[in-house]
Formats: structure tokens, sequence, C-alpha cells
């Protein structure tokens, strides 16, 4: 490798390698530095007993939560970052969501731009994830170009799900997926998707739809180091602008140095990275305003029919979304991959536990999720020992156990009488975002709207940290979107002074 380059990337999740395809594709020399490796195309992709029971392919390490409680995080290092496990749902942020939204337990505060200004991004986020989605069914859809693919039709008992919803008033629509499905698709309907990695490489997770098509053609311009794992980012003497990345790679600590700084490592790692270089810190909001959403998993029950689906993960509600009032329910609510038997062996219930082999074939499941509100408070950092603590105190949970109860309501009306409900702990880092919130104040904020550091000219920030509200849908979309207008900025002036 060399020594120096146009661009460093730090991490090859969604953020990393859209800018890493882009700079790469314009001609820059660039560096992208991942800490894990490629995971494999093997059969054990699909095992459920390995991926569910013994946690294939998750990081074997122990964080600690507030109170200073160990627990095992759902932390993935490989190339394509936590995309490789996640279920292909690809959202847009409602319209509302970039507003500044005031409830009495916080404020979900305003994005530095409007919708309309990410829109043409979202739009090509889309083509290029190529998302399968159906403009109009969603009301709270905030428009943009027609989705590239046709919706993955539902199978027949998720069918029969909306239209019983749709009868009783509400407007369920077909989840926006980045799955290869159809005529010539590679998708075989092979695993639950959610937490699998795509052992035909159908999903459109970041290695397979953005970062693959560009290293196997083994571009002169491209230095990709898998277990490359970052240690510090190092800026000049006068301390105003990054010059090189300390990194360990091979048993060796290595530096490389590049005009420009990209760290795409995800919203905990990235914070983490920031803290333990002590740079671009002069708002004291470094790993502060984490968000992680009020994730809670259902599963419906009904021993008399069984479901089949093997492709569940088609339907999605959002009537919910917006809410009326503060006592209203509000969140997404979005059919989860297929449960199996092996999920349900640590479930919290022991009734689940005991009968989970009848249960798993005749059940529907799905995702709750409510926005979480920014604060202070909820942050991540090293503690005095160098262990990774997360303080995070959920906000508007009333919200969220309302839109359960809703949604229980409506199941049962569709004939699931029986509902089991999981809330998601602190392990459940899946949609971390806020770490390192976008703004136009450099007091109350880390990076500007084009995720440019306040304090760092050349230090960019492309993940789910720049977010400064979590909205309630997957971020996976948003974050592709953005890496995409911030790549146009970066090459636009990469040539010149930055």
């Amino acid at each position: 490798m060399k020594s120096s380059y146009d661009a460093v990337v730090i991490g090859s999740g969604m953020g990393g390698s859209v800018i890493t395809r882009r700079l790469v594709e314009a001609g820059f020399e660039v560096c992208l530095l991942e800490r894990g490796d490629f995971i494999p195309q093997e059969k054990a992709n699909w095992d459920i007993a390995e991926i569910a029971v013994n946690k294939r392919y998750r990081a074997d390490e122990t964080w600690y939560d507030g109170r200073g409680r160990p627990f095992s995080p759902r932390a993935f290092y490989n190339v394509g970052g936590a995309s490789k496990f996640y279920g292909g749902s690809a959202f847009r942020l409602r319209r509302e969501d970039f507003e500044e939204q005031r409830y009495t337990d916080g404020t979900s505060p305003a994005w530095p731009y409007p919708y309309d200004e990410l829109s043409p991004w979202y739009d090509q986020a889309e083509e290029l994830l190529k998302i399968r989605g159906r403009r109009g069914e969603d009301p709270t859809d905030p428009g943009g170009a027609e989705y590239p693919a046709e919706a993955v039709e539902h199978e027949d008992e998720i069918a029969r799900l909306a239209e019983r919803l749709a009868k009783q008033g509400l407007h369920p629509f077909h989840t926006p997926l980045a799955v290869d499905f159809g005529p010539g698709g590679r998708c075989r309907k092979g695993s639950p998707c959610d937490g699998f990695p795509c052992m035909v490489r159908a999903k459109g997770d970041a290695e397979n739809r953005i970062l693959r098509p560009v290293y196997t053609k083994k571009p002169a311009n491209l230095t990709l180091l898998t277990k490359a794992k970052a240690l510090r980012i190092l800026a000049d003497p006068e301390g105003r602008r990054v010059r090189s990345v300390e990194f360990e790679h091979e048993g060796i600590t290595k530096e490389v140095a590049a005009r420009i700084v990209v760290l795409s490592a995800g919203a905990i790692q990235s914070a983490l990275l920031l803290l333990d270089s002590r740079l671009a810190d002069s708002s004291g909001l470094v790993g502060r305003n984490y968000l992680c959403h009020n994730n809670s998993v259902l599963i419906a029950f009904n021993p008399f029919r069984r479901n089949p689906t093997r492709l569940q993960k088609t339907l999605s509600v959002n009537d919910y979304y917006l809410p009326r009032d503060e006592k209203s329910a509000a969140g997404n609510i979005q059919m989860r991959g297929k449960i199996h038997p092996e999920m349900l062996i640590s479930h919290p219930n022991p009734l689940v536990r005991l009968l989970r082999n009848f249960i798993a074939p005749r059940s529907l499941d799905f995702w709750i999720m409510s926005e979480d509100l920014p604060t202070r408070e909820n942050r991540v950092y090293r503690d005095g020992k160098g262990r990774i603590r997360i303080e995070r105190r959920p906000t508007r949970k009333t919200a969220h156990r309302r839109l359960v109860r809703r949604l229980k309501r409506h199941l049962r009306i569709a004939g699931y009488p029986f509902c089991f409900v999981t809330r998601r702990g602190a392990e459940s880092i899946q949609h971390q975002c806020g770490t390192l919130r976008m703004g136009n104040d450099p007091s109350t904020s880390v990076l500007d709207g084009h995720c440019r550091s306040h304090d760092h000219p050349n230090l960019y920030v492309v993940d789910g940290s720049f977010f400064p509200s979590s909205g309630a849908v997957n971020p996976a979309l948003t974050i592709v979107a953005q890496a995409l207008k911030v790549a146009d900025r970066l090459i636009a002036e990469i040539s010149g002074p930055i």
C-alpha cells in the first residue's frame, strides 16, 4: 500500500461503501480500512442454529450499560458492516422527521435542511440498491421517484392479514425492500433474512450492491485492507486539519496519510474513535445524543393456523407514524423475518420457550419501532477501565407502549388471539445513530449539513452518527442517500482546497 491517499475511509458499511465507490469511480486514490474480514458465502449463512444460538459472525465482545451491567452487543465487524445482517428494509424518513417536533419529554430537533433537499439522493439511493416497493400505498410516504422495481408480493397468509387490517381502517402497504427478487433474480427465499447474511448475494447490503461491483474489478486506485482496525485519527501540529490514520494490521501498528478522512465505523465506534483521538469535540457532544429507537418484537399466534410464509418481511403499517397528540400511539410497524424454533430458545417468556416448536410454525412476527429523542445524557464512551459504556434512558416510552397495545388489538381482531411482546434492550444496537449529530450551530452539533466536522475541514463522518433525530424507520436508506450527497460534494472539491 501507499503511504498517502486522496482519501482514507474507515469502515465499509452503507456510508463508507458509498463514499469509497463514488470516489474510486471518479478516479481518486482511496484507502478503505475495514476492521473485519469478508463473510464467506457458506451454508452456515442460513443455518438457524449457527446464527441464532451460536451467534456466528457476531463480535465476541462485552459492553456495559449505564449501571455497569455487562451485555453482549449485536455488533458485527466485516466487509459490508452491519448491513450484511439487516433485513433489507429501505424506508425514507418522513417529511415531518426533518422538522422540529416538541413533546413533553423532549424535542425531536430539525435537520439542517428540509426533506426536499435530500429527496434527489433518496431517488439515487433507491436506484443504487434496486429497491422494490410501491408508491402511493403508504399514507405517510414523503414522495419521490417511482421505485426501480415492483414490490415483492405478499404470500398468502400475509395477503390475508393485509385484507383484515384494511377492513379495520388501516393502510397496510408493501415494505420497500432491497432484495433481488422475481424473474431472473437471485433470491431463493432460503433464510429469514433478518439477522442473516445472504448466501446467494440477493440482499442489497453494502458489500453486495455497492462495494462489490467496484473491488472485484481490482481498480489500481483502490486499496482495501481487511482486518485493519483504526486506532486514532491524527491531526496536524496546529490541530486544525487531520493528516493521517493510525491503525493496526497484521499485528503491526501502521499509519496512512490522506487529504480527506471519512469516518464510517457506525455511530458507536465512530464516536469512540473520535474520543480516543481527542478530535472534533469543541461542542462537547461527541458520543452524546445516542439514539437507537424504542424497539419491541411481537409474536402473534393462532394455535389453529399454520403460517408457511417464507419471505414474511413484505408488509408494514404507518397509520400511527405521525401522532395526533401527546397521548397517541406513535411509530412504525413492520413484519420481520420469519422466526424459527431455535430463535425462541432464550425467549424471556417460559411458555414461549416450552412451546417454541408449536408456536413458531403458527406465528406472525413483527418489529415495532418508535422514535427515541436525543438527550445529552444518552451517550457512548469508554470508562476508566477502557470498557465501552452505553448510557441510555429511553424517551417516548408511553407512545411506544400504546403502539404495541394498538397492534395487539388489531391482530386479535384479525384472528391472532395470542401475542407475546419483548422489549429490546441495550444489546439492540442495529439502528444506532445520533452520536455526532449534524447542525448549523457548531456549539450544538459536531458536523455541518454536509457531514463535515465543524472543527476540522477535511474530516467527514458518514454513518448513522450524523442523524439529529432518528425518526421511526430503519436508517439504512437515509445513510446511503446522505452518503451520495456528501460524495458529490467531495468529488466537486477534492481537487481544490477542502
